[in-house]
């Protein structure tokens, strides 16, 4: 039902915790949000984990992917989950709704793949349009300092008996626009193995830059916190998470 690297993309994504984040958003909603969330959005939600995590604790769902491959492993997921979210096939720069929504969540650096300033403008204004008064929009972005000192002109790799990957990036310093390189061999039976290959760009946005789109669309900047905690981020932040709202 879907490409080869939807399923690829659950494997890479194995070690994090949903439950952990969900836990940490709920935190979120209970510190800064006016109104206690039941219809909640999550803006780019790849194959749904999140979405889901969200969905089993009572909250009514809508994820909203432009990969409809991603989707349909989110569907089979649900299924599976016995819990139905609305999943929706649009891009995230010009999406709709029928209503509007208690909270918008985007997580796993997703914001990260808009590289252009006026797309950036885009999904903010249009979070602002279906976000409830009181409600909250909350997403996550790695920073500068990951891509300079941990993610940028490095190499990744993992060699297991069913997927092997190759990860190698290109950070340009001048525009802050790291770009990844994936090689996978992805094992189909015996000793015959699938090569993919894949290219995505991610870009770092500062603070500053976030806040200014923000205030343009509407949107006010709460507050921003380090990975899953209530402090500032450092200079050595790697991720850091925005609370915003109307």
């Amino acid at each position: 039902m879907y490409s080869d690297f939807a399923y690829v993309y659950d494997r890479l994504m194995r070690d994090i915790d949903y439950s952990k984040l969900a836990d940490y958003i709920e935190v979120l909603f209970s510190e800064y949000g006016a109104i206690k969330p039941k219809l909640l959005l999550d803006l780019a939600c790849g194959t749904g984990n999140l979405t889901l995590e969200f969905a089993r604790r009572g909250y009514d769902m809508i994820g909203i992917d432009i990969s409809p491959d991603m989707l349909n492993c989110a569907l089979e997921k649900s299924v599976n989950a016995q819990v139905s979210p609305l999943w929706v096939c649009q891009d995230m720069r010009s999406f709709e709704l029928y209503g509007t929504v208690d909270a918008v969540v985007c997580t796993m650096d997703s914001l990260n793949y808009i590289i252009e300033i006026c797309d950036l403008k885009s999904v903010f204004a249009l979070v602002k349009i279906y976000l409830n008064p009181g409600g909250l929009f909350i997403f996550d972005m790695n920073t500068q300092y990951k891509f300079e000192n941990i993610l940028g002109d490095n190499i990744f790799y993992e060699i297991g008996e069913d997927i092997t990957y190759i990860w190698q990036n290109i950070y340009n310093r001048d525009t802050r626009i790291c770009t990844f390189d994936l090689t996978f061999f992805v094992k189909e039976s015996g000793q015959l193995y699938k090569r993919l290959e894949e290219e995505q760009k991610q870009k770092a946005w500062s603070v500053n830059e976030v806040k200014a789109a923000l205030d343009e669309s509407g949107l006010k900047l709460i507050k921003v916190f380090d990975e899953y905690t209530l402090n500032p981020p450092s200079e050595k932040s790697e991720r850091c998470f925005f609370i915003t709202g109307l």
